[in-house]
Formats: C-alpha cells, structure tokens, sequence
C-alpha cells in the first residue's frame, strides 16, 4: 500500500529513482491482478471443472445401474474383512459369492463384498454394475461434483494470488539487489575523502 501512496507522492520528487517508479507500479499492477485476476482465473477453472464433472455425472449415471444381487453362499473370512469384534457394525464387511442379473439380461455370478450383518444363501443386496453386469462404483452424485469444482477454482484462485505475489517478490529483491549496487558503486566514485575539507565536497 505504501507504494502506491508512493507512486502519487513520486510524481514530481526530484528523489525519484527509477525503481522506486517501478516498484510502485508492480504493486498496483499486483493489487490489480489479485483483486480482479485470481477471482477470475477460480470462477474459469471452476466453471470448467464444474462442466467437466457434471458431465461425468451424467455419463455415469447413464452407464451404471443397480441390480438386485443374490448370496450364493459365505466364503471364508478373507485379510481385507474387518474384525467383528473389533469393529463397528457398519465396518464389518463379508465376502460372498453371489449372483445378479446384468441390465442386457444375462446372468453374471462371482465374488463381491458385501456390508450384509449376516449373509446367508438366498439373502438380497444391492449392486453397482454397467450394462454388461460388470461390477462397478457407485457413480458420482451432482452435489459432490459441484463440491470438488468450488475447490477447484478456489485452489487455483489461491494459486493465482500466490504466484503473482511470489513474482512481485521476486522482482522487489532484484530492485532493492540493483539499488544497493548503485548505492556501492556512488560511494565509490565519492571516495573515501568524502565530505573532509578541502576535497571539493
């Protein structure tokens, strides 16, 4: 803020450098793109994101489909079941052999985990498969897309203002870097006599 206070006050200075011209204008140009570029540069990466996934939503919503699938019998307990004992009900999942009917029509059997408290053969639960009865995950819900796209462009808003306040930074240290290297190469030329009488000071 104090540069552009100073990019006012440096109009008419006779002090003037040049890099303190140029400093006061990175700053506003950096305030610029922070008020106005990264909120921008979100609600693009957002809405794009949002499109993107809502199409995907569609798509898999499209190529999913529940079925009704049958417990042909339990298998044995296998290293990815949770432990009853040590678990919560909604943990314990079982593997089981079972059968469904795929959306074409034909007839799939194998093996799947189901969260059934007690599987036994003739038991009902619910499948994700495509059309074919293949087994699939459950497809992603619009509110969950909408979530993962707001993120997304407030990730890359952040991103933005981060970056351009890295270059501002950058470019302020090479200033003050070749300020200080003028300021060397003045009091050099001065001379170490400098300011004693006689020496035209």
């Amino acid at each position: 803020m104090r540069s552009l206070i100073g990019l006012w006050r440096w109009r008419h200075n006779p002090l003037r450098r040049t890099t303190d011209l140029v400093e006061a204008w990175l700053a506003l140009a950096t305030l610029v793109i922070l008020v106005v570029g990264a909120p921008f540069a979100g609600a693009a990466v957002g809405a794009s994101a949002e499109h993107a996934l809502q199409r995907a939503v569609r798509h898999q919503r499209a190529d999913r489909h529940v079925v009704a699938a049958t417990v042909v019998r339990t298998l044995s307990r296998g290293p990815l079941q949770s432990n009853p004992e040590s678990s919560t009900a909604r943990d314990v999942r079982t593997r089981v052999m079972a059968s469904w009917t795929a959306p074409d029509g034909t007839r799939q059997r194998g093996v799947v985990i189901t969260l059934l408290k007690s599987p036994r053969a003739g038991a009902h639960f619910a499948l994700w498969t495509d059309r074919h009865g293949r087994l699939v995950g459950r497809p992603l819900d619009a509110a969950t897309a909408t979530t993962h796209a707001v993120l997304a462009g407030f990730g890359a808003a952040v991103l933005t203002a981060g970056c351009v306040e890295c270059g501002r930074r950058m470019i302020v240290w090479h200033l003050v870097r070749r300020r200080y290297a003028h300021w060397d190469r003045a009091w050099d030329k001065a001379g170490p006599d400098w300011g004693k009488a006689g020496t035209g000071s």
